[in-house]
């Protein structure tokens, strides 16, 4: 197993990241830095701003790209809420930047730890996934045709992986892993170690899991896993690639539906989106006249963050952006007004291709 570490990364949490750098040295992750970059062809615009700051294995799915090996992406919904938080879309964004490369791609509903650790009915998960989570997916880019979509509680592989896994694991190390936990969360993370490696049971090859870094303790667990099974399976090592957490609006850390005046979730109504990001952390000065000779500290600015993370695609112009705000030719309000209009065309474009997803959700290839 893992050493036990100084810290513990809740996947079921608010677990606050307050030093990237930290984190990659202790929990010995791989940094995604220009090196890396330079390993990955046509790298997206979450890697070219290092939004997606670290990873596990990443040079083996840079080698399988590069070779035109099959390799496998894998993302899961959580469907215990009846709105997406604004960070999922960094996810797919990295999920579609694999599918780009033919990979095979699975979407799974975690109904089952759903169940377990939110007390959602596998009745109503169902519902959830069906009516919006997997259409809001399909409208962030998430490829439908390139995608095998299945509930936990009907693959089968899944549950014989998790229950075959948890012949090899002890409850203290479950506890070094995770910290305090209860029977629910460890059935979750077996079920999430099967979700990881199933793919992998008609045909060995190299797979790569696209998630925030509060999700790592599941894929150190899946590794230490692949390991102690070797002679059954002989899986090959998963690869993760981690992103940052999008910021709250208020400059806390990370974006939580329990402040809801500082977090942005999908769908929602563009005049409140436009009422939080006109009342977010400003990088700008307090005078008019010391904003213009110092211009904004735009590493604080929260909007800007926004505008960095989620809206704006075109590196020119956001590097024409930062430029102005930096230099104070661009005041924070007028920075506002363009995080305002961007944010309508995404909302708008967002609502029109989830009413489109909806219709095709019957002819989805899902696992039965």
């Amino acid at each position: 197993m893992q050493k036990q570490h100084k810290h513990f990364i809740d996947p079921w949490g608010s677990t606050l990241i307050e030093n990237y750098t930290k984190l990659i040295k202790e929990f010995r992750l791989e940094p995604f830095d220009q090196d890396t970059l330079k390993i990955f062809p046509k790298p997206n615009y979450l890697m070219r701003r290092f939004i997606t700051f670290s990873g596990i294995g990443l040079k083996r799915i840079a080698l399988a790209i590069k070779k035109k090996e099959k390799f496998y992406t894998l993302t899961a919904i959580m469907p215990s809420a009846e709105k997406l938080h604004l960070g999922t879309k960094q996810v797919i964004e990295n999920v579609k930047y694999f599918q780009q490369f033919k990979s095979e791609t699975y979407l799974g509903v975690a109904d089952l730890e759903s169940a377990a650790t939110r007390d959602v009915s596998l009745e109503e998960a169902r519902e959830r996934a069906l009516n919006f989570h997997i259409p809001a997916y399909i409208a962030l880019g998430l490829d439908p045709k390139k995608t095998t979509f299945y509930f936990q509680s009907q693959n089968e592989d899944v549950k014989n992986l998790a229950y075959i896994f948890s012949r090899k694991i002890t409850l203290n190390e479950f506890r070094s892993t995770y910290g305090n936990i209860d029977p629910g969360r460890i059935l979750s993370s077996l079920a999430q170690s099967g979700d990881i490696l199933f793919p992998q049971l008609k045909e060995k090859m190299p797979g790569i899991i696209p998630v925030g870094i509060d999700q790592l303790p599941h894929v150190l667990l899946s590794r230490d896993l692949v390991r102690r099974t070797k002679s059954k399976f002989n899986f090959e090592l998963p690869s993760a690639i981690f992103h940052k957490f999008t910021p709250s609006l208020d400059g806390s850390f990370k974006m939580s539906k329990s402040k809801p005046e500082s977090c942005i979730e999908l769908p929602e109504d563009i005049n409140l989106v436009c009422k939080k990001l006109r009342n977010a952390m400003s990088g700008g000065r307090d005078t008019l006249e010391e904003h213009r000779r110092l211009g904004a500290v735009v590493e604080k600015d929260m909007v800007f963050e926004m505008l960095k993370q989620h809206l704006i695609m075109d590196d020119k112009k956001l590097n024409k952006i930062y430029n102005d705000y930096q230099s104070g030719k661009l005041l924070s309000k007028e920075l506002k007004d363009i995080a305002c209009m961007e944010m309508e065309k995404f909302m708008n474009d967002f609502s029109k291709k989830l009413e489109i997803a909806r219709k095709k959700v019957d002819k989805l290839k899902f696992i039965r």
